[in-house]
């Protein structure tokens, strides 16, 4: 999984780190091009990249840190807080509304980890919000999506939609909405095929499902981004 990869890629840089027996200027502009490294590796855009350097680099200056500080907490710490920084939208959180029909589509790279966070996210509104909730595959793309979705909502005990024979994801997602949606069920989620930037018709076909998905919902719905 991408973030798993960039954890563990960001572990070793600061293990190296706290590793070296004086933790220097030329420790940090190390510890600042792996960190570089980890996220160009993730797919992290570059000019975040460069904000998230200067803003650490800033911070670590030897005049930015109060007398008698522990060099390499306050490094882990300063790395830790720019990370939080990167994942914050700095947007009020999408939250569903009781009574209504809210769609959540699930969209990311291959290999992140969307199916089974689908599950996670329904079994969380589900169970712990008491919402109807309910799951649909649009995945079909790659072999084992739907069996996958399949056994975890089953193993979750969450309602889902999905088909063998349909070959078309934008058929597939608005099929399973407008079902759920008759339904009355509050929460929809749409899991959809893993997709590459140099892959043009897997973007395009994600337009296309989440136009299909918005025109079957007239109420709240959410784009999550895996």
């Amino acid at each position: 999984m991408v973030l798993g990869e960039l954890g563990e890629h960001i572990q070793s840089a600061l293990h190296k780190m706290a590793s070296s027996s004086v933790v220097d200027d030329e420790v940090i502009t190390a510890l600042i091009k792996d960190i570089q490294r980890a996220l160009v590796a993730a797919d992290v855009n570059l000019a975040q990249i460069s904000e998230i350097s200067k803003d650490i680099k800033k911070k670590l200056a030897p005049d930015a840190l109060p007398p008698g500080v522990n060099r390499r907490s306050a490094v882990k710490q300063v790395v830790f807080e720019a990370l939080c920084a990167l994942l914050d939208p700095k947007k009020t959180p999408f939250e569903p509304v009781k009574g209504k029909s809210n769609v959540i589509m699930f969209i990311g790279l291959q290999g992140s980890g969307k199916t089974t966070t689908c599950t996670k996210l329904a079994y969380h509104y589900a169970k712990k919000k008491r919402f109807k909730t309910a799951l649909v595959c649009a995945d079909t793309f790659r072999a084992g999506a739907y069996d996958q979705l399949r056994q975890n909502a089953t193993k979750a005990m969450i309602p889902f939609y999905g088909s063998y024979s349909e070959s078309d994801p934008v058929r597939v997602a608005q099929e399973g909405v407008d079902t759920f949606k008759e339904e009355k069920f509050e929460v929809i989620i749409v899991d959809t095929s893993g997709r590459h930037k140099q892959e043009a018709a897997l973007f395009e076909e994600m337009e296309q499902v989440a136009k299909a998905v918005v025109c079957s919902c007239y109420h709240s719905r959410g784009l999550i981004l895996v």
